[in-house]
């Protein structure tokens, strides 16, 4: 597939007013159904298996009434009576004993009459709400994604929201429709995401549907015993023979009962047909910068300690193959042949053509060469202390990595600690402080294409690049960052990293490297995103390479990466009920097995204004709004995304009073389901990416940009909008239980200067930060029992950690803040802060209802959002 970067669609209707900014499609895509995507095959063996990943974190337990955790089955479940299976069969799918007569209704007459007569009566969710009047509208728990208004028994089967969601859990019949609720449609995805129950179905005949191609799902409606009609095109198929079987319940001839069906999440073992070639051995390659001021810093002993502590938990099997690449003005290449007794270094210092010496002893078999492998990590941080060499090769290094990885495809860490300064893919400073107030102008774009062509070279062969940058100087993220987002990989910014200077980093980054270099990983994966016949997708965001019109690829997927796409109705869905969406994610395990992970999502069809924001879903539209918004930033300008971001509040609840409010209310109306849309967008605005002033550095923006375009959306809402908590005077009172441990759940506070008080404690988690506020009169408890100090003055300025005490106070306050963090794949450091700290400020920046010298007060932006509704 010849690669497409930019297709215009000036037909492409936009859900702004033609009058206001919008945000432009960066990638049109029709999304037409491929066929030639994998051979439909059929065969005759089967086996279920149900197994948690060794990897999934003991608490994420999935909720079972969502329908789509299998329940683990005995080794030899063939000979027992059947389990019971979580999901309930909705009753239309089970048909009547002896009866030779099969039928049932397509998906969604029956099934959804009980509930679509209710929709209008479901005055809570439609209620107006007066955000000028209403000041407490943020929930005191975390806001859950809004539940589709679909019968009980199809609702039990649908994916989990936090695996698949949609901006609008009510779709609308027409792109009419759509354009008058001025809301984006568009799907949000974390599709790798650890799970603790997945179930795993082996066999040889994956059933799909010979049109479209679209997987077997809970939501397909079966004719009669041997037909079954796809919920994506309507083509009615045929029921191979094989899943006629259930061996679960060990009975023939319910096709209807088979965990494909049962199961909206679910992972089948590909045969050969979906193999172009063998599955690729995990290979990893580490390429070290060892230049002076790399040295300086003492990452690399972090790097190397924390890799060697881990190297037997690196994803993979006996062919797993691992190598090493350092470099400074000049390229080093370490030989790790069997024999040798210490590793063997060979230096390029030809940096404009570059070669690879001796290949076959630079990427060795991980078990088969450990010794060598150790002692290489041992010595290494050693290795370069002596030396003065200032210059980076970065460029060179990176394609000196590309010709080693080619032949296998697999994954280049790459660690980076200043601007690239010699040899292709050099760089110069672009960043101008006196600039950084301004919207104007900024450095949002790369300076060179050299890391983008690179990035899809590597793509090419099935390399993803991860790159960590650990940089007290601007380094141009903007360019760097191409080689991961178009590679498929990650990239980790450690800003002002130093061992000695700014040593909670240096936990930080040993905590993060242990999650990324343990996590399970898939390789060669591609993704296709399909959805019922009249919808299509038309721009993608993520870190990927759209390889034909709707098929991501990826070298490299891992679970804490999320996507997005957007997507519009481009006919109408008339005499439609309900649509679906199915994500396939097709990829190779660490341990050589080809698997498709498969998620379907199904939801329901309306024709009124009034259910279209019934149904919006104020997270994932503010989650797709953040993604465009960096789009629109690089290819118009920071200032063109900010005013679009704006509208988009402006337009919605204009067209909200507009057409849905039957009277003419004073103040500024808001559906409920919308009621926190302006506080987001606010928050949008002030969050590193998009704000204004003189607190932003380039390279910062440009991180806070990568990770809005790579978080799941639950960790972008915390980036976003932080929670609040009082912290000095938690109780057991509905706590949670989880492994024998108790963790306090105290109410979340809006944020504002105003819920503090003085004699409090408060903590502040931002998602990758978290700080700990200590009000000057605080409670000589807590500063004594939680903190281990004396009094008030005591508390060290710089304190990050808090003391493990055998007192209740301090029990309650680790479990809480553990418990925060363990549910997440990034380590937020800590920051304890008084009145007269440094990083008050930082803390106050977070503040999102309060006025900034840069940005509104959350009243002055309802006022002008009032302002411009009522024009």
């Amino acid at each position: 597939g010849q690669a497409v970067w930019s297709l215009g669609h000036p037909g492409l209707v936009s859900w702004w007013q033609p009058a206001q900014l919008s945000f432009g499609s960066t990638l049109s895509i029709s999304a037409f159904l491929s066929q030639v995507e994998f051979q439909f095959i059929l065969g005759m063996s089967f086996l279920l298996l149900a197994t948690p990943h060794p990897s999934a974190p003991a608490n994420l337990k999935m909720n079972r009434n969502v329908g789509y955790s299998y329940p683990a089955l005995p080794p030899g479940y063939q000979n027992t009576s059947p389990p019971g299976a979580p999901g309930v069969q909705a009753s239309a799918l089970q048909y009547p004993d002896g009866s030779k007569h099969f039928h049932q209704p397509p998906l969604g007459t029956n099934h959804l009459n009980a509930s679509m007569g209710s929709l209008s009566l479901q005055q809570e969710g439609l209620r107006p709400v007066n955000l000028l009047q209403e000041r407490n509208i943020l929930p005191t728990t975390l806001l859950q994604a809004p539940v589709p208004n679909l019968h009980e028994d199809i609702q039990k089967l649908n994916c989990n929201p936090e695996l698949f969601r949609c901006t609008l859990t009510n779709i609308p019949q027409t792109q009419a429709l759509l354009n008058k609720a001025k809301l984006p449609l568009g799907l949000l995805l974390h599709p790798f995401k650890d799970l603790s129950q997945l179930p795993v179905v082996t066999s040889s005949t994956i059933v799909r549907c010979r049109s479209c191609r679209t997987y077997i799902n809970p939501f397909v409606s079966f004719l009669d015993q041997r037909r079954w009609k796809c919920n994506l095109c309507y083509r009615v198929n045929d029921v191979p023979e094989e899943f006629m079987y259930n061996p679960v319940t060990r009975v023939y001839g319910e096709p209807h009962k088979r965990p494909e069906v049962q199961n909206a999440t679910i992972e089948f073992m590909a045969p050969s047909e979906y193999m172009l070639r063998p599955p690729q051995p995990p290979v990893y390659l580490f390429v070290f910068d060892v230049s002076h001021n790399a040295i300086e810093t003492g990452y690399l002993n972090t790097v190397c300690k924390t890799l060697l502590d881990n190297l037997d938990l690196l994803p993979g099997n006996t062919r797993t193959k691992i190598g090493f690449i350092t470099f400074d003005s000049t390229i080093h290449f370490y030989s790790l042949q069997e024999g040798l007794s210490q590793p063997q270094m060979l230096i390029v210092s030809d940096i404009e053509d570059v070669f690879i010496p001796m290949p076959e002893n630079l990427l060795v078999n991980l078990n088969e060469n450990k010794e060598l492998i150790q002692d290489l990590l041992k010595s290494l941080p050693q290795m370069f202390t002596k030396s003065l060499e200032t210059q980076s090769a970065l460029g060179p290094a990176l394609q000196a990595a590309f010709k080693l990885m080619s032949p296998t495809g697999g994954r280049i860490s790459v660690f980076q600690t200043q601007l690239p300064s010699v040899g292709m893919g050099a760089l110069k400073s672009r960043e101008e402080p006196n600039q950084r107030a301004t919207a104007k102008d900024i450095h949002l774009t790369p300076s060179t294409d050299f890391y983008k062509k690179l990035a899809l070279d590597c793509s090419g062969q099935q390399v993803a690049v991860d790159l960590f940058l650990l940089s007290g100087q601007y380094s141009d993220l903007a360019s760097l960052g191409c080689i991961s987002r178009y590679s498929a990989g990650s990239v980790y910014y450690y800003q002002s990293y130093h061992h000695k200077h700014n040593p909670v980093q240096v936990e930080k980054l040993q905590k993060e490297l242990k999650r990324y270099l343990t996590r399970k990983i898939g390789f060669e994966a591609v993704m296709r995103i399909r959805c019922t016949k009249g919808l299509s997708i038309h721009t993608f965001h993520g870190n990927f390479f759209v390889r034909s019109t709707d098929l991501l690829s990826l070298p490299n997927v891992n679970p804490d990466a999320g996507y997005a796409v957007q997507m519009s109705v481009e006919e109408s869905l008339t005499d439609m009920q309900v649509v679906s969406f199915q994500s396939a994610l097709l990829y190779t395990s660490s341990k050589g097995e080809r698997r498709i992970r498969v998620h379907t999502m199904c939801l329901p069809v309306v024709t009124a204004l009034s259910d279209v924001y019934l149904g919006a879903d104020v997270q994932a539209i503010t989650g797709l709004l953040a993604n465009m918004a960096v789009d629109r930033s690089v290819s118009a300008t920071l200032s063109d995304a900010r005013d679009a971001l704006v509208n988009a509040v402006i337009d919605s609840l204009s067209a909200y009073r507009s057409s849905v409010l039957s009277i003419q209310q004073p103040g500024l109306m808001a559906p409920s389901s919308l009621r926190l849309f302006p506080l987001y967008v606010l928050a949008l605005l002030k969050q590193k990416a998009f704000q204004t002033g003189m607190n932003a550095r380039l390279d910062e923006r440009i991180f806070s940009m990568c990770q809005v375009k790579n978080q799941p959306l639950v960790y972008l809402m915390l980036m976003t909008h932080p929670s609040l908590y009082r912290v000095d005077n938690l109780t057991d009172e509905g706590a949670l239980n989880i492994n024998d441990r108790t963790i306090p759940q105290p109410p979340i506070l809006q944020l504002s200067v105003e819920k503090l008080s003085r004699e409090g404690a408060y903590l502040m988690d931002a998602g990758s930060v978290m700080f700990l506020w200590i009000g000057k009169s605080c409670g000589q408890s807590f500063i004594s029992q939680v903190l281990g100090v004396p009094n008030y003055g005591s508390i060290p300025q710089n304190m990050t950690h808090l003391p493990e005490l055998e007192t209740a106070e301090s029990i309650r306050t680790v479990a809480f803040i553990s418990w925060l963090r363990e549910q997440r794949p990034f380590f937020p450091i800590l920051y304890v802060i008084k009145d007269d700290s440094p990083l008050k400020s930082s803390f106050l920046q977070n503040m999102i209802e309060d006025r900034t010298e840069s940005a509104l007060s959350y009243y002055e932006f309802l006022l002008h959002i009032q302002q411009q509704v009522n024009k």
